[in-house]
């Protein structure tokens, strides 16, 4: 494993300072998010599955992430999830009774998303021999893959009871994606301007008018319209409608 610096940062939990997870308020709801530096921008690769279209559109691009204060503070909890797991994995739970206490105190349902900017298998990340759903299994934790046999497991049920999946299309899965589709699950895809009422037979939804995943019915298309460096891919990975 490589060797590279980096600081323990005092605190490693965005809560609901993402403008769509600040929707879910309304609802009921608030959002705690992980996000770590995507792909091998930190110098290890937590994205195994990211295309080159992904890479050049992740949300690493737009809003918050693309202030250079923002992407070293991803890259350093990168870092240190990847070379002190042990420490880093405390701060993570201390950080999320925390917040569940907080959210229980002020009348919110809470939820957490762990991949914000990263496709972690966290159902294998393990801490005192007990993974994050293990100690949390009243929790509703959500994330996005584009790791085909995570999006397979969960349709399958074999994922932990409070984690919700949805497998994200890019450029070179459509194949894959439809699969996902066909057996129940559900998938994200990002379009350029607009939203259109179906995709390859599947009805799309508005996935920017929150981002509770775990709310959506099966087998829909969870449309996002491209923001930041998204809006000028043309790899295959935004479509056109």
């Amino acid at each position: 494993m490589l060797n590279l610096p980096f600081i323990k940062s005092k605190k490693l939990l965005n809560i609901d300072r993402n403008y769509k997870t600040v929707k879910g308020q309304k609802k009921g709801f608030k959002t705690a998010i992980l996000y770590l530096a995507p792909s091998d921008f930190s110098g290890f690769n937590v994205c195994p599955q990211a295309s080159k279209g992904c890479r050049q559109s992740c949300l690493y691009t737009a809003g918050f992430g693309t202030y250079k204060t923002v992407k070293e503070g991803r890259i350093n909890k990168t870092r240190w999830f990847m070379q002190d797991r042990e420490s880093f994995m405390k701060q993570l739970f201390r950080e999320i009774a925390n917040f569940v206490y907080h959210c229980e105190k002020n009348s919110f349902i809470p939820c957490l998303r762990l991949n914000g900017t990263s496709d972690i298998a966290w159902e294998k990340i393990r801490c005192n021999g007990k993974t994050v759903f293990d100690y949390f299994p009243n929790l509703q934790i959500y994330d996005y893959t584009k790791v085909y046999k995570r999006a397979l497991s969960h349709v399958f049920g074999k994922m932990p009871g409070n984690y919700h999946l949805t497998f994200s299309l890019n450029e070179r899965n459509l194949n894959e994606a439809l699969e996902v589709l066909k057996l129940g699950g559900n998938v994200s895809a990002v379009f350029r301007n607009k939203l259109p009422k179906k995709y390859q037979g599947f009805k799309v939804i508005n996935a920017d008018e929150n981002d509770l995943r775990f709310t959506d019915s099966d087998n829909v298309i969870c449309g996002l319209i491209a923001k930041g460096k998204a809006r000028k891919d043309y790899s295959g990975f935004v479509l056109d409608v």
